[in-house]
């Protein structure tokens, strides 16, 4: 009986959350599947490993990090693989993914 209820609870749970809080769980969801395809180089959530060549992207400030895609995706700003990324992004998925980064806390040295 209660697992037929639980897609009922759910839905309830949504309602009372608003249509707010439910687009700003989908931008979120939609700005850390954007950030995702940065985890190969950058690493998950912008935490790049000890000892990597890779800047992490995690707590930098949105404005720098859009202004060095936008650099790549011109070629001002000369790179191996970047250049070719940034192309694929539009404007706004670049605002999505600075403001993404950049609300992810930096990773605390040791």
């Amino acid at each position: 009986m209660t697992r037929n209820l639980r897609p009922l609870m759910l839905a309830v749970a949504l309602l009372a959350a608003g249509p707010v809080a439910i687009a700003q769980d989908a931008a979120t969801l939609r700005s850390r599947s954007l950030a995702a395809s940065c985890a190969q180089c950058h690493g998950t959530d912008g935490h790049t490993p000890a000892g990597s060549a890779m800047r992490a992207l995690a707590g930098m400030p949105a404005p720098y990090l859009a202004e060095q895609l936008l650099a790549f995706r011109s070629g001002v700003r000369p790179g191996s693989v970047m250049p070719q990324l940034a192309k694929g992004y539009s404007e706004v998925q670049i605002g999505q993914l600075a403001a993404y980064f950049a609300g992810v806390p930096a990773a605390t040295q040791p």
